[in-house]
């Protein structure tokens, strides 16, 4: 009796043991300061209630990280109120929560634990055009229509940005659109005269800024919750009772701080995350930015040239798959291959965060596989076109002296035409390597790692050493491939 008693307490502390181990939190974050500690905050709390915690931050705009939550390529990231009514659910003003979360419900989602603070949008200049413009409130910007306005590009867009504060306030201007995380910069140096902020900025109090008054109530409130898939507190009980303790923890004061632990004073996502969820209620230590050098050689080095590396060959080898294929039917049917032609060229136009968009929820997940559907996209074109031209400039005697000497058309188009139309099409196989590698930095918006993941983090803390230890190993990875490929035509062009 005593045997079958052990055996069972031991049965029962695996099962326990295994189901505590099989809980899984993916977090995501979206392409800003604030976004990447919080988001950086809760995977470390769901980790400390013994969940496989993991954080995919900087996951694009708004409309990137919503689709990855629901394909369930995350399960958890912070949001905001007002974005959440305005942008997501596209509710008129006035709307309730529980219509709020009525609408969400049917998308399987949820939203829930109040962070304890508000972040909404504001426009801001610097105090000297405040003082010299007499300028106090949104409605004043009516009165100077030739300011210079930069604003960030999801704002613009946005149904609580720019096109319904411009038709609110009646405001003339026509904005330009510029990264959030240079917008400070111009601002500070003149370049432009107003840009749209959060009220958590750090570098509002920094740079002595004059926030513009919503005298019209034109922005919903922005207090900052968790949206969630619906089924997360179910799947992951024990975690989500650790992020549900998150509710109320953070005031504004403390949001500020932690954005400008990271901003001002150089401490990184983790390091601040960490100090919170530790509970030192404290600001972080202020630390030096290593320098350009340190962040070039950063023990993530190696891997981010992993997965730079892989999703350049993956691109390129499905892009070549298709290309080539494509580029013979354009030299062989003229009237088929403009629309080839053409169809590739409409690829290359479309904007890259737009199409890994659109690829998430149909592909059902983020990271690499989106990333390499859409950079395979991006270098057919020069494949195409390159094949076609070389298989065009192939002498018509040449071709029809295989044919006289009994090949079939296959045979002669594999022993004759790609042979010497093969430094052209190579060339063309160069040029959508060379430009898969910068394009390829798109891949961090999706998470799917690469250089860009440095670039990403650099714009969010307008770190200039972080956007060069992220541009340089991706140029000279570039410029690499080019003499690779050089090396490669000048081997073909001695064999023929």
């Amino acid at each position: 009796m005593s045997i079958r008693l052990v055996l069972l307490a031991l049965l029962a502390w695996c099962t326990a043991s295994g189901a505590l181990a099989a809980e899984q939190v993916r977090v995501g974050s979206k392409r800003f300061t604030e976004s990447y500690i919080l988001g950086e905050i809760v995977a470390r709390t769901a980790a400390r209630a013994g969940a496989e915690a993991v954080h995919r931050p900087g996951l694009g705009n708004t409309a990137v990280v919503l689709e990855a939550l629901k394909v369930g390529a995350i399960d958890v990231y912070p949001e905001y109120l007002g974005t959440l009514q305005k942008e997501i659910l596209q509710l008129p003003d006035g709307a309730t929560e529980a219509q709020m979360r009525q609408a969400l419900a049917e998308r399987g989602l949820a939203y829930g634990v109040p962070l304890g603070f508000s972040n909404g949008y504001a426009l801001a200049t610097t105090a000297a055009q405040a003082r010299a413009l007499s300028l106090r409130s949104l409605g004043d910007l009516r009165n100077h229509p030739d300011l210079g306005i930069a604003l960030s590009q999801e704002f613009l867009g946005r149904a609580d940005g720019w096109p319904g504060l411009a038709a609110r306030y009646g405001l003339p201007q026509r904005p330009a659109g510029i990264d959030h995380g240079v917008a400070y910069d111009a601002l500070a140096s003149g370049r432009i005269d107003v840009t749209d902020i959060y009220t958590t900025d750090a570098k509002i109090a920094e740079l002595g800024l004059a926030v513009l008054r919503d005298d019209a109530g034109f922005f919903p409130r922005y207090d900052a919750v968790l949206l969630y898939r619906a089924d997360l507190p179910e799947r992951a009980p024990a975690a989500w009772r650790a992020i549900g303790g998150l509710a109320g923890r953070i005031d504004t004061d403390r949001m500020i701080a932690m954005n400008g632990d990271a901003e001002l004073r150089g401490q990184p996502f983790t390091t601040i995350a960490e100090a919170f969820v530790a509970g030192d209620a404290s600001a972080a230590a202020p630390a030096s930015r290593a320098g350009l050098w340190a962040r070039l050689t950063g023990p993530d080095l190696g891997r981010l040239t992993r997965e730079h590396v892989g999703l350049v060959a993956a691109s390129v080898a499905i892009a070549v798959l298709l290309g080539v294929p494509l580029g013979a039917v354009a030299a062989s049917r003229r009237r088929l291959g403009q629309g080839i032609f053409a169809v590739a060229g409409v690829l290359q136009t479309i904007p890259s965060l737009a199409l890994l968009a659109v690829l998430i929820p149909l592909l059902g997940r983020i990271g690499a596989v989106p990333a390499v559907v859409a950079l395979s996209l991006y270098a057919v074109l020069p494949i195409v076109r390159n094949t076609a031209t070389g298989l065009l400039e192939v002498p018509e005697g040449l071709k029809l002296a295989g044919t006289a000497l009994g090949m079939t058309r296959l045979q002669r188009w594999r022993l004759v035409d790609v042979p010497l139309a093969a430094p052209v099409m190579l060339a063309g196989i160069k040029t959508a390597t060379v430009l898969t590698v910068g394009t390829a930095t798109i891949a961090a918006f999706i998470g799917a790692g690469g250089y860009g993941e440095r670039i990403v983090q650099g714009l969010a803390l307008n770190d200039s050493a972080a956007l060069w230890a992220g541009a340089i190993p991706s140029a000279a990875l570039a410029l690499l491939t080019q003499g690779l490929f050089e090396l490669a035509e000048r081997w073909l062009v001695a064999r023929r």
